[in-house]
């Protein structure tokens, strides 16, 4: 069966005669990064973005369109395959594992149909053969990348342009200086907002800081707007706008604290608009100006581009076409993962339906608000930071700020947009909590979720082949590492030592952790078992055991063990155990000799002043993950 699918997917990608003589449409993708739905022709009081609200009036906007993941990478990965980012191994954010050779990007699919294909200019597929996929998805894919350059002016186009102008950087993290210079400086006087007139959400502290933060931001997006005004405009003056379906959408939520980087639904819905010209028209789910709330998820877009394009779809593809000839049944539900992003360790699953939003947090004892070096570049996040007391905000902020997580979340986002008020425990609810829950336990084995396991495990695991090759054909048993993290915030003691004499790595990965994530004392015989793991053969199993002892008081047994894997040869176990050391603090003051040689390795291999928004490959970006933990540790030993 897997050489006939296999051969399948050859055919999908050589020259076709037929469809090189039918007549198919252009498409265009805009992107705008780090943006939630803030337009407004999605009914934000605040939103100055004229030209997405015309081009809302010619095209169909969808309501519930939602990234795969709450930051760029791994969603870019999802995007460019159709694959979940979990079932690919690139779930965790700049992890360079490999997709399969044969996995060129659905682009390709079209360059062989005789399309010519551009990027402008973002790539970040987080995929260790990312500039194979750019070799064989793009004519060109660069800063001057543009349709305009092709030889054939006959020839169908795609054409992507990712804009940067709404990104983290510029909406929080650059010098207020130089936002005013690259991103206001475009603007005029009655476009710029006015921080006392802004909108603040309820989960945000109603603060000066956050006001003027919140307001650059949604300059950002009016200076994004006058960008997609300009794109539409160029392919009017071409000519091409009769012949192009054009898509407008964010890569996920909006930059700013709470929203990227969470899988609520300011993090993981976005902007959809798609305008069919009337020639194409019947290729659309109804008329221009009109809404759909049909569930679509990132996963689904490269198989309706190929559907759209009358371009065959590979089997191997787990999203659903949701236009052309294509076009599938809606689908019930939506997926949402959240893994390591850059230094900071997590893993959170997601399945949102027409109603419901349900979150399994399988690290609760981790909050949404952790430090994070990137991020923390900007004064918004030091608001929240200095704000971060119950005593100091109400209960939807202190939900974000606060030190944990619940382990299961539900929400009504029909009645409750903002995700404010948790359901979980709610009688009423139960049924649709079950249901969600359910369907996210399928949802894992299904598509072979390997989130679960180790990053440093999962690398020795896939050695010489892919996690999509090795999960897909059934060589790698996740399930018992499902089940044991999902043991982690619920299970008692027992269960957790029964898992740490496992002999499969990444089950007693997961029993260290839930010892750590335990409020009460340890026993003496977990103890024992804990200090028995810092020899473990695991370095993610020595480091969660260490981290362990950590959290129960007894640092001085650990540390040796989290210093020693500190200086290893392999960057993501440095990473591992840098980010342990930084988040013990100043109780670990003792290893800032060994955190400040660990600094100096790492900026070595990618040096400082490059922006963390530039990807390198193999270890430069790891790199840059130790140096962020290790900087950020003895930062706040200098502060104390």
């Amino acid at each position: 069966m897997k050489t006939i699918r296999n051969l399948l997917f050859l055919i999908t990608i050589l020259p076709c005669s037929v469809g090189l003589a039918k007549e198919r449409p252009n498409v265009l993708w805009i992107t705008a990064e780090d943006m939630s739905p803030v337009l407004g022709c999605y009914g934000d009081k605040d939103a100055i973005t004229p030209n997405l609200d015309a081009f809302a009036k010619e095209s169909v906007r969808y309501t519930k369109a939602f990234a795969s993941a709450p930051v760029c990478s791994p969603s870019r990965s999802c995007l460019i395959t159709g694959c979940y980012p979990p079932s690919l191994s690139t779930q965790q954010m700049r992890s360079g594992f490999p997709m399969p050779e044969r996995m060129k990007g659905f682009p390709a699919l079209l360059r062989k149909e005789g399309y010519y294909t551009t990027n402008n200019v973002k790539t970040d597929y987080n995929s260790g053969n990312y500039q194979d996929i750019i070799k064989s998805s793009w004519n060109e894919s660069s800063a001057t990348a543009h349709w305009r350059k092709r030889a054939d002016k006959k020839a169908s186009i795609f054409s992507v342009f990712n804009l940067m102008t709404s990104h983290q950087s510029r909406s929080m993290v650059w010098p207020r200086q130089k936002f005013l210079q690259e991103v206001q400086s475009k603007l005029k006087t009655s476009e710029i907002h006015d921080p006392a007139k802004i909108t603040l959400p309820p989960y945000y502290p109603d603060t000066p800081v956050i006001r003027r933060t919140v307001a650059r931001f949604h300059d950002c997006v009016t200076a994004m707007d006058k960008e997609v005004g300009a794109i539409l405009k160029q392919l009017e003056e071409d000519g091409l706008a009769e012949n192009t379906i054009v898509f407008f959408y964010s890569d996920h939520g909006s930059g700013m604290p709470r929203h990227k980087r969470a899988l609520l639904e300011s993090g993981m819905r976005v902007a959809l608009m798609i305008r069919f010209p009337k020639k194409w028209q019947h290729l659309a789910p109804s008329k221009p100006g009109t809404t759909s709330d049909r569930l679509v998820a990132f996963v689904d877009f490269g198989p309706t581009v190929l559907s759209l394009t009358g371009t065959p779809i590979p089997e191997e593809m787990q999203g659903q076409p949701f236009l052309g000839e294509k076009n599938a049944k809606p689908r019930q539900y939506v997926y949402g993962h959240r893994d390591r992003v850059d230094e900071v360790r997590d893993l959170a699953r997601s399945v949102r339906d027409e109603r419901y939003l349900y979150i399994r947090n399988y690290m609760p004892h981790l909050g949404y608000n952790q430090p994070t070096v990137w991020p923390d570049r900007g004064e918004i996040r030091h608001e929240f930071y200095r704000l971060s007391s119950p005593d100091k905000m109400n209960a939807a902020q202190w939900h974000f700020a606060g030190p944990t997580r619940p382990v299961e979340e539900l929400f009504d986002c029909q009645k409750d947009p903002h995700n404010l008020n948790d359901l979980a425990g709610s009688k009423e609810h139960q049924e649709a909590l079950e249901r969600l829950r359910k369907e996210h336990k399928k949802h894992i084995r299904r598509t072979v979720d390997l989130g679960f396991l180790p990053e440093s495990e999962a690398w020795a695991m896939f050695e010489g082949s892919s996690g999509w090759e090795m999960g897909q054909g059934g060589k790698v048993p996740v399930g018992p590492s499902q089940k044991a993290a999902a043991q982690v915030g619920v299970a008692n003691e027992g269960a957790f030592l029964k898992n740490l004499s496992s002999k499969d790595a990444s089950i007693r990965y997961w029993g260290a952790i839930g010892l750590a994530a335990r409020k009460d004392k340890p026993s003496a015989k977990a103890l024992q078992k804990l200090k028995a793991a810092l020899k473990d053969s695991s370095a993610a199993v020595r480091i969660e055991a260490a981290n362990a002892l950590a959290a129960h008081g007894d640092l001085k047994t650990g540390l040796p063990v989290l210093l020693k894997d500190l200086a290893h040869e392999n960057l993501i176990i440095v990473t591992h155990a840098a980010r342990t050391i930084e988040l013990l603090g100043k109780k670990a003051a003792s290893a800032a000799p060994q955190m400040k040689k660990a600094l100096e390795r790492a900026v070595k291999i990618r040096p400082p002043e490059l922006s963390p928004v530039i990807v390198l490959p193999g270890d430069k970006d790891l790199a840059m993950f130790v140096a962020f933990s290790c900087q950020a540790f003895l930062d706040r030993l200098k502060k104390n």
